[in-house]
């Protein structure tokens, strides 16, 4: 019997990194990995049995530094990225680096081992991302649906592209971009889109939001002044390809349609701080996660612009069919509405993901290293699917 309670895991240390395990589809994981700075660092393997209800944990050892960004292949279980802060001359520096865990270890599903706690295994380095060049690495994007070969590294102002060759032990970089210009340059996050063949990129600076094409890495489109302060993270709505969802330090999240980019489509205002995290389900573009400083993560059905605004899926050839056709009775789309408001953090909410696995789960995690897993409600996952 499946509960709406939450699942609580508390790590003993502060955390800002969490990952579902993309190309895990059938068990429930996630990776959580740990900032701190007295001891090793850790990645939490998190396999959530949801049948009985209850957490088993892996622990791997990341003894290179504390976690800032991590993000796993959407093509190999077992192997992960991760941007850490390593000090070398009394400057820290944030790196970049490709990981696999242990192979026993590469399938959801796991128990907890007795002595998890007191024997973490190892990760293999495969590959450094050098960015001697380029300073600090703020997240690495995995090319959507690829064979795991193609990647992305935001370093300050730069976008730099990767292939991954000798099973992932070489990372050569094959194509880059620079943000020249005046004020704050450094990217803050990005996201790869699923459209266009995977041909598109979307990168935060400042209050910018900016397209970039992967081939020619020139830019295709810029919302200036996106957000009132800085934008903190993007998501592209998996199944409409111009359809962008940002959100930011002014507390707002906007929807945006790619081809105009001078307002955006819809703005939410429920959150009292800044927000860290948005997110579309992968299966149900209305349902939207935001995850903020204001300890909350709220769970928004932004059905007005999904691709089922009346409740089923729609064409844009759909919708002006029936323009034409005045004599039917005209739908109106149904209404977005907060469908959640999820108060089990105490602390800034820096991370929300979906499970990659069961579309209607998704962890949060705050800084004080809670791991918060819950389901959408029940009335409405039915609601949905009926």
């Amino acid at each position: 019997m499946e509960d709406d309670a939450p699942v609580i895991y508390g790590l003993e240390f502060q955390a800002r990194a969490l990952a579902p395990q993309t190309a895990e589809t059938d068990a429930i994981r996630f990776l959580v990995g740990t900032q701190s700075l007295k001891y090793d660092n850790q990645i939490h393997i998190i396999d959530f049995d949801d049948e009985n209800n209850i957490i088993n944990k892996n622990v791997l050892l990341h003894q290179v530094g504390e976690i800032w960004h991590m993000s796993t292949s959407p093509a190999d279980k077992g192997v992960l990225a991760t941007c850490y802060n390593k000090t070398s001359d009394s400057k820290v520096l944030t790196c970049a680096a490709v990981w696999r865990m242990p192979k026993e270890l590469e399938s959801g599903s796991h128990e907890s081992p007795d002595d998890s706690s007191s024997n973490p295994q190892t990760l293999e380095l495969l590959c450094h991302l050098d960015n001697t060049a380029h300073g600090n690495m703020s997240c690495v994007l995995w090319e959507p649906m690829g064979d795991g070969k193609n990647i992305a590294s935001l370093a300050d102002n730069h976008i730099l592209l990767w292939d991954l060759q000798e099973s992932s032990s070489q990372a050569v970089l094959s194509n880059s971009a620079t943000l020249e210009g005046k004020g704050q340059l450094e990217f803050t996050s990005g996201r790869w889109s699923p459209h266009h063949n995977c041909t598109q990129l979307a990168t935060a600076n400042d209050t910018y939001i900016r397209g970039w094409d992967t081939r020619t890495m020139s830019q295709v489109y810029c919302m200036e002044n996106a957000h009132g302060q800085l934008v903190r993270d993007l998501d592209f709505n998996p199944n409409k390809q111009y359809y962008l969802a940002s959100c930011g330090d002014d507390c707002k999240v906007k929807f945006w349609d790619t081809r105009n980019v001078h307002e955006p489509v819809k703005t939410l205002e429920e959150h009292s701080h800044w927000i860290w995290s948005v997110r579309y389900n992968h299966s149900h573009d209305q349902l939207v996660l935001t995850a903020s400083s204001d300890s909350r993560v709220i769970l928004s059905n932004m059905v007005s612009i999904s691709s089922e605004p009346f409740g089923h899926l729609v064409d844009d050839d759909d919708l002006s069919d029936q323009e034409d056709n005045h004599n039917e009775e005209k739908k109106e789309p149904l209404q977005d509405s907060i469908i959640a408001t999820y108060e089990e953090h105490e602390d800034s909410v820096y991370a929300v993901e979906w499970s990659s696995a069961d579309p209607w789960l998704f962890g949060s995690l705050s800084y004080d290293g809670r791991l918060v897993i819950n389901r959408v409600p029940r009335a409405l996952k039915y609601r949905i699917l009926l």
